[in-house]
């Protein structure tokens, strides 16, 4: 059982051994451990009989062996099972990989790279994405990883290495936060302490003003005041030991994350990278709503009523001032442009209130325009302070703003921040709609059919507004099918061929000639067909309600349908015998 996650694992007859080794870490220790022992010293002959061993001149990657130049003749000639073995300079000579000589450079600084731990004649050069571990080229033909999602060893790298980047990035900010709020709360000590010493010599003056007869209760009110005082700091105390505990863990592991990426083993950082980026992401978490926020103001909310008559006195008490002070409205929030941004067609917005904010606050409200300068509507009303809206039109500027609110009320409006949305679509062929004899591969940009019957799958963008164009490649075309391109609503009969239903409106074709059809309704044949390397071009106009279509850049006759509204995705149907890829993002022809 680990004793970190607390999770059991199955040991096979080599036991502990049989785990991966976390290559990564033993890497950035050996580093460590090199830099304090000395640098300067020169690489000796492992065979030499003399004392001291003769300086080495090679190094055999196979052996792992330092030789002089005399042991070398002796003992590894350059022939016969030794005529295939590499020789290369030692590690600490300056013509060495990684050594001094190139600046420490060489493919994984100087060190050879990792072998496959069933085969070890092969490099990984694979990552498996289903079993999350490298692999080698063997593993792929005649190990239990030939069906499985396989993708570029240094691909995934890079994409792992960006995703704990990303993550970093938060903890980093939640780090600069802390130590800004580490500031906040020494200041808070301070004025608790002059606050206090205020309060307590307005209370010694009221109390001597008070004859003899006050003179008990003001060591009792007195008492009162020092409890509260001594509650406020123990209070924030705890919150500054809490803070510096949680502040040191994360930037340890922030400096453990640095690195970690600053290695140059792809299969090393991909064996700890998903558990590396659980931690980095549970760090972040831990910084929950209101950890940064004091949990005690600086103000001694009593005051010292002595009107009371004499025999009041032993009655007298503090009044709670804050029992009497009515709830307001919350502040106007701050919005976190840094966090804001665009994607597609969908904005993100994120923003906080202000620091040492005491009005409760319950929620928020997000307002959004149509993005053609109309009418502010809601959007979003909850208690989260991150929220992305989709469905937006292409090419269009959005205002958006926020308040909160309170059981006072709302809050007065943010300032406004202008978002733009992308003037082109950029979207691939959405897998969780498609008919499920639909296969997709090239990070779903590419599809075909398991089927000889006509499949429906629809795109990832929805159009309801504005000029779109999209091409498909023909990379394959098999005894003349006829392969339908257009577009369709989101519930189009997804196993007949495109058009065929009143949800899709296509131009079908086959080697020779094409023709549009929508309701089953077959119009405008027009001559041209496809063939492989052929590319045919949909071009939706939702301005002037109408689509067009092209062929290896011809336009197939005049606008296929007229008088088209609503929201519509791209949309293609196909058969076993056809392969296409899509292309999007592009300028209007």
């Amino acid at each position: 059982t680990c004793p970190q996650c607390h999770r059991s694992a199955s040991l096979d007859q080599r036991g502990l051994r049989g785990f991966q080794r976390n290559r990564l870490l033993e890497a950035i220790v050996q580093r460590y451990q090199q830099g304090r022992a000395a640098a300067a010293a020169a690489a000796k002959c492992q065979l030499c009989d003399r004392s001291p061993p003769e300086p080495a001149a090679v190094l055999c990657e196979q052996c792992e062996v330092l030789y002089c130049a005399a042991c070398q003749l002796r003992c590894h000639p350059a022939r016969g099972p030794f005529a295939k073995h590499r020789l290369v300079p030692p590690p600490s000579h300056p013509g060495a990989p990684g050594g001094c000589g190139d600046g420490g450079k060489g493919a994984g600084g100087g060190r050879k790279l990792p072998t496959c731990a069933e085969h070890d004649l092969e490099n990984y050069s694979m990552y498996c994405v289903s079993c999350r571990s490298p692999v080698c080229y063997q593993c792929l033909e005649e190990g239990k990883h030939g069906k499985h999602d396989v993708k570029p060893l240094g691909a995934m790298w890079k994409q792992h290495k960006a995703q704990l980047s990303q993550a970093l990035n938060g903890v980093s900010d939640k780090a600069k936060e802390a130590k800004e709020f580490l500031v906040q709360l020494k200041n808070l000590l301070q004025q608790i302490q002059e606050n206090g010493l205020d309060y307590e010599a307005c209370l010694v003056a009221q109390c001597d003003a008070l004859v003899d007869a006050l003179t008990r209760q003001k060591a009792k009110l007195l008492t009162k005041v020092t409890k509260e005082r001594e509650h406020k700091l123990k209070v924030v105390w705890d919150q500054i030991n809490h803070c510096t505990l949680k502040l040191r863990q994360s930037t340890g592991l922030m400096e453990y994350c640095l690195e970690v990426i600053k290695e140059n083993d792809p299969s090393g950082f991909l064996q700890i990278s998903d558990a590396l980026i659980k931690r980095v992401q549970v760090s972040q978490e831990q910084w929950v709503k209101g950890a940064l926020e004091p949990k005690v103001s600086a103000e001694f909310d009593l005051t010292l009523d002595s009107e009371p008559l004499l025999q009041s006195i032993h009655q007298l008490d503090f009044i709670q001032m804050k029992c009497r002070v009515p709830v307001t409205v919350p502040p106007v929030p701050l919005l976190q442009l840094e966090k804001c941004c665009t994607r597609n067609n969908s904005v993100t917005l994120a923003w906080r209130m202000p620091p040492l904010t005491h009005n409760p606050v319950e929620g928020y409200i997000l307002e959004l325009d149509d993005g053609d300068g109309g009418q502010f509507r809601e959007v979003y009303v909850g208690k989260e302070t991150l929220c992305t809206i989709d469905g937006l039109h292409f090419n269009s500027t959005y205002n958006a703003r926020v308040k909160a609110f309170n059981s006072s009320g709302v809050g007065p409006y943010s300032k406004m921040v202008i978002l733009q949305t992308s003037d082109v679509a950029w979207f691939t062929f959405d897998p969780s709609s498609a008919h499920r004899d639909i296969v997709l591969s090239n990070d779903n940009q590419t599809a075909t059919c398991n089927s000889y019957d006509d499949r429906v799958v629809l795109g990832t963008a929805a159009f309801s507004k504005g000029v779109h164009y999209w091409e498909l490649h023909v990379d394959r075309y098999d005894n003349h099918p006829d392969p339908a391109f257009g577009i369709a609503r989101i519930n189009v009969v997804k196993d007949m061929m495109l058009g065929k239903d009143d949800k899709a409106w296509a131009m079908y074709v086959d080697n020779n000639r094409s023709w549009f059809m929508h309701c089953n309704s077959h119009t405008n044949r027009t001559e041209g067909g496809v063939s492989k390397g052929a590319t045919v071009g949909v071009l939706l106009d939702l301005n002037k309600h109408n689509l067009t279509f092209y062929i290896n850049g011809q336009q197939q006759g005049p606008p296929a349908f007229e008088n088209i509204e609503g929201v519509f995705m791209p949309a293609l149907s196909l058969n076993r015998n056809v392969q296409v890829t899509l292309h999007t993002g592009l300028e209007v022809p």
